[in-house]
């Protein structure tokens, strides 16, 4: 089964560019269909009110719920207060996956991350460069999973890249995908430094055709196992722990155990077949 992770869907309610403004899926669903991509993981152009575009996100996926998962899209500051309430809502009425944060609205708060750990649902946070976050975020929620897109800058920042990597190698919970990585090395590099485990097949459609990026996955040359590990079973492992009724979350969370020097998957006790 081939699983991309990173599709944008729907309509935004802005004009500056094609990510707030629509994401059309007609031709992105020809081309993953001629690429043999089975399902995809949507969620919402950029968008004034996420609460709206969650619904309509939430409305493709219920069209074809054997072709789509979705991922909850909150705004770390204009959702502040109602995170929790919005990802309950995805995850329990809309049966999403999965919460996308964008460093374009926002950067990542504790209120986003400890609404992931409470529905055991992984985050598809994009930096936009600032990697360096990641140090602390791995280490304060251990029991949640980050996937950084672009391998950490869809800007091709080669320093960004590089350096998440090393986030990739030490931190278990870290991951990334992808979706318009184009200095190939380093996708070369984070396989053979961080494991096929750590990496996740994602195209950034409906922009970027998923042919294209599924290519690149191919061209790694890697063995069938690790090959499938990338093109769909590691989001399957990171999406198998979502929780339908979320654990309480305390007024003053204790600090999380530190991580183990040696290196752990969390959710490496699931397996999965193609």
């Amino acid at each position: 089964m081939i699983i991309d992770c990173h599709c944008h869907a729907g309509k935004g309610d802005g004009l500056t560019g094609p990510w707030d403004t629509s994401a059309p899926l007609e031709k992105y669903m020809r081309w993953a269909a001629a690429a043999d991509i089975n399902r995809t993981a949507i969620f919402a152009a950029f968008h004034s009110d996420y609460a709206i575009a969650n619904r309509e996100v939430a409305r493709i996926v219920a069209s074809r719920p054997n072709r789509f998962y979705g991922l909850a899209f909150v705004h770390a500051s204009r959702d502040r207060g109602r995170v929790r309430e919005m990802v309950q809502v995805a995850v329990q009425q809309y049966g999403f996956v999965g919460i996308k944060v964008h460093r374009h609205d926002a950067r990542l708060t504790r209120e986003i991350c400890e609404a992931a750990r409470a529905f055991a649902i992984p985050v598809l946070y994009d930096p936009t460069g600032e990697v360096s976050i990641m140090e602390l975020i791995a280490t304060e929620y251990p029991d949640v999973a980050f996937i950084i897109p672009h391998m950490g800058s869809f800007s091709d920042d080669w320093r960004a890249q590089h350096s998440l990597i090393d986030y990739l190698v030490r931190h278990p919970n870290v991951y990334t995908d992808t979706s318009g990585v184009r200095r190939f090395e380093l996708l070369e590099q984070a396989v053979a430094r961080a494991g096929a485990r750590k990496i996740l097949f994602g195209s950034d459609g409906p922009w970027l055709h998923p042919g294209v990026e599924l290519e690149k996955v191919r061209l790694l040359g890697l063995s069938p196992a690790d090959e499938q590990l990338i093109l769909g079973g590691n989001f399957l492992r990171l999406i198998s722990r979502r929780r339908e009724q979320p654990l309480a979350i305390p007024e003053t969370p204790s600090r999380p155990a530190p991580l183990q020097a040696e290196y752990r998957d969390p959710w490496d006790h699931q397996h999965f077949s193609a």
